[in-house]
């Protein structure tokens, strides 16, 4: 009865969009011992071995058993693989773009986009409320899962208090594939706002290069004079690329 429980009863109802997902080879009633037994096998080897012991698009499989569970996914997780590049940029990639992928559906991207929530989740509660001096390779993590893998340019400001403990992270705004509108004033006022002594900026470059451009450069002295007038200190601007990234302060420009 353990074996295939999940898989060999199906639900009585199907999840969220499955009926799009699964429509060109739907399968009816019981799993195909062949399906069945693959699932079984790689539900195994992620349970002895972890995540190392699978490659990307096995891993993706196990996500999708969940989204389709009448079906086999792997032409699905190749497809979306060769589609975008590999696991992260999947999981990271917009649900409009997923959804422009044949055989996904709102339960594929709703899955997918609870394991993007997850992770970043994660990252986030190693450096909220911490001083971020005394965690800074963990604040680069949290940037790089929020944000190297986006599509559009985002930027975000992370508010330090007088012991440059994080007490507040928030999107600000949200562009295009190379630009994102930043206003000082906006930046400053909510800095006031949450009772902030310190600002670090952080907006990346979908292109996968964190070069600063003379736009960034210029935003960032126009931040960094708006906040000085009220006494408020801008600790740094990190662009996240998609491999790396590159700190302002540590190029000389603050």
């Amino acid at each position: 009865m353990a074996q295939g429980l999940s898989d060999s009863l199906l639900p009585l109802f199907a999840p969220l969009g499955d009926e799009d997902e699964a429509a060109p080879a739907a399968l009816s009633g019981k799993l195909p011992s062949y399906i069945a037994d693959h699932r079984k096998r790689l539900r195994s080897r992620f349970m002895e071995g972890g995540a190392a012991a699978m490659p990307d698009y096995e891993l993706l499989e196990l996500l999708l058993f969940r989204a389709i569970p009448r079906q086999d996914v792997k032409p699905l997780a190749r497809l979306l693989l060769d589609t975008f590049g590999d696991f992260n940029r999947v999981v990271s990639a917009s649900p409009a773009r997923l959804q422009m992928m044949k055989g996904v559906g709102e339960a594929v991207v709703q899955e997918l986009k609870i394991v993007e929530a997850a992770a970043q989740r994660m990252m986030r509660a190693r450096v909220i409320n911490r001083p971020v001096l005394h965690s800074w390779d963990a604040l680069l993590d949290y940037c790089h899962t929020a944000m190297a893998h986006r599509e559009t340019e985002q930027f975000r400001i992370l508010f330090l208090d007088r012991k440059n403990v994080l007490i507040a992270d928030e999107e600000q705004a949200r562009g295009t594939v190379d630009h994102v509108p930043v206003y000082p004033r906006e930046v400053v006022k909510r800095a006031l706002e949450l009772n902030a002594s310190a600002l670090i900026l952080v907006h990346n470059h979908p292109s996968g290069d964190p070069t600063p451009s003379e736009a960034d450069i210029s935003m960032t002295c126009q931040v960094q004079d708006a906040a000085r007038a009220l006494g408020i200190t801008l600790h740094d601007h990190l662009i996240v690329g998609k491999s790396k990234e590159v700190s302002f302060r540590s190029l000389g420009y603050l």
